[in-house]
């Protein structure tokens, strides 16, 4: 295959067999009897691309493994997706009677003309301890007390 060849090119010309060779070369055994020829091709071409992009995250995989062993255990679990924040929000938080103040870059989080990657870092800075960055921002559920109060602008 050349560089500039499209990895997906020639799947919807592949006969059921080609199309079970093909699954066998990417997953290491063979596709499951009475796969249809449409769902056997959309699952190579997601095979395909996540070996060239890297596939999930660690974090996704070890938040779907809970999820299924919860499911296999029979215990109800909680999905809650991830929080996106839309760059330009401002986060706020009063700590100590002084207001800080957090703007949301498209490549992180603006503190005091500072670009940091995570919001735990400031929360560090501001404190001087560890704190979850999105819990001391409010952005997770936690208890707040009433002078230490977490405000979200967007």
């Amino acid at each position: 295959m050349t560089r500039n060849a499209n990895p997906l090119a020639g799947l919807d010309a592949l006969s059921r067999a080609g199309l079970g060779a093909r699954f066998e070369a990417l997953f290491k055994r063979p596709p499951p009897k009475g796969m249809s020829s449409p769902l056997l091709r959309r699952i190579i071409s997601y095979r395909i691309q996540e070996n060239l992009a890297g596939g999930p995250d660690r974090a996704l995989k070890q938040r779907l493994t809970r999820l299924a062993e919860d499911q296999r255990k029979g215990r109800a679990s909680e999905f809650r997706p991830t929080l996106q924040i839309k760059p330009g929000t401002r986060l706020l938080r009063d700590w100590q009677g002084q207001t800080h103040s957090v703007t949301v870059t498209e490549g992180g989080f603006q503190y005091r003309s500072k670009t940091y990657k995570n919001l735990s870092i400031i929360a560090r800075e501001i404190t001087g301890t560890r704190w979850s960055g999105p819990a001391f921002f409010g952005l997770k559920d936690r208890k707040r007390t009433s002078n230490n109060e977490a405000l979200l602008l967007a």
